[in-house]
């Protein structure tokens, strides 16, 4: 038993998790892979454990639009309703009157495709804003998650350009894809990106071939204990949301943080230009800070933040951190996660990716976090030995 192993059998252990699928590589292959607890009620976790994996389908989504953008078919700098004109009819929220009517106004600046890729459009998820919540009970939004395609219509928080905030502006994104290229976005990710780089395994459902390995969602409950919680993507939705739509497994995911590694390529498969991937990775937003998600849903996800008080950026699929983070990963490292706690990153600088996946609930719970931060600073030191 590696140290990496013991560290995933210690936090079943001790109930930090109900079971953990940890795995790790560089440019070349996998380098170590590891499983505790059980996925399901007498399954136990492997490596081709099936997860919904949430907003780790953000990335996906974020590489469709620079494959097009690659090619010289979109830019990062067109505005989303030049593109999709239904966009133009989002509104600022500013409040609510005394009746509790959302007061709303135009934006004073318009939202591109890279403000949609960098969250910085102005749509904000209901789980972080007490606003959003509100809204939808007095306008009778449906969420994101309901896959109705009105369900899109989420108010702008701010002006586009003017903040950092987390939301739905992937979900957006793919419909962007869709426009441009002509293909619906499940089939445009099968073909440019899961098909060519091996993903055999990410599905857009979960099809009967899957099903079998795919784990249970826990949510932990007041007294501390796991139990099962029916938290999945909509199924068979009116449009594939590319903020939360697939399930995958760790091999394929690493297949897809590899890509990376690999200056856009693997095995032979070229996803993306060596210039297009370094545009895509760069910083895209400036000086904007990145602050504390602060839940407005405590059942769901806990406050979340990584690494406080370090500088952090978003390139155009992920958010970055720009300084080192002693014994762990490296400035211009690249990650995100999604909020059943699957959780990756990928380091350039030391030519290591990483994944770390459970299906829990609260997100970036401490308990988790704890385990998250043993598991990392243990595969850099395996780096060193």
């Amino acid at each position: 038993m590696t140290e990496l192993d013991r560290i995933l059998a210690d936090a079943v252990a001790a109930e930090h998790v109900p079971f953990a699928v940890g795995m790790t590589g560089d440019s070349k292959g996998m380098r170590w892979s590891g499983a505790a607890g059980d996925a399901r009620a007498g399954v136990p976790a492997a490596a081709d454990t099936v997860f919904r994996i949430f907003s780790m389908t953000k990335a996906v989504g974020s590489t469709a639009a620079m494959i097009l953008i690659d090619r010289g078919r979109l830019s990062p700098d067109t505005p989303v309703a030049d593109i999709l004109p239904a966009f133009d009819r989002l509104q600022v929220l500013e409040g609510f009157d005394a009746a509790g009517k959302p007061r709303l106004r135009a934006p004073r600046s318009r939202a591109t495709v890279r403000h949609l890729a960098t969250h910085t459009s102005g749509l904000v998820y209901e789980f972080w804003n007490t606003e959003v919540p509100r809204y939808m009970q007095a306008t009778g939004l449906a969420t994101i998650l309901s896959g109705a395609r009105a369900s899109l219509d989420y108010p702008l928080l701010f002006d586009p350009g003017t903040r950092w905030d987390y939301g739905i502006g992937i979900d957006w994104l793919g419909q962007v894809v869709e426009k441009v290229d002509g293909r619906t976005i499940d089939r445009f990710c099968r073909d440019e990106i899961l098909d060519p780089l091996g993903m055999h395994d990410t599905r857009f459902e979960p099809d009967a071939d899957i099903a079998p390995r795919l784990a249970d969602v826990r949510l932990r409950g007041e007294d501390g204990r796991f139990a099962v919680f029916p938290l999945a993507p909509p199924a068979r939705p009116e449009f594939y949301g590319m903020g939360h739509a697939l399930y995958s497994t760790a091999p394929d995911y690493l297949r897809f943080l590899r890509m990376f590694l690999n200056r856009g390529q693997l095995d032979g498969r070229r996803i993306l230009s060596e210039a297009g991937l370094q545009s895509m990775l760069a910083n895209q937003i400036g000086e904007l800070p990145i602050p504390l998600l602060k839940t407005a849903a405590p059942p769901v996800t806990a406050d979340a933040e990584f690494f406080p008080g370090r500088r952090k950026s978003h390139s155009l699929a992920f958010q970055r951190i720009d300084e080192d983070v002693p014994g762990m990963r490296a400035a211009g490292s690249q990650f995100w996660a999604g909020v059943c706690n699957t959780h990756y990153w990928w380091d350039p600088k030391n030519d290591v990716a990483a994944l770390l996946m459970t299906q829990t609930l609260p997100f970036a719970e401490p308990r988790f976090m704890g385990l998250y931060d043993a598991f990392e600073r243990e595969v850099y030191r395996s780096l060193r030995r």
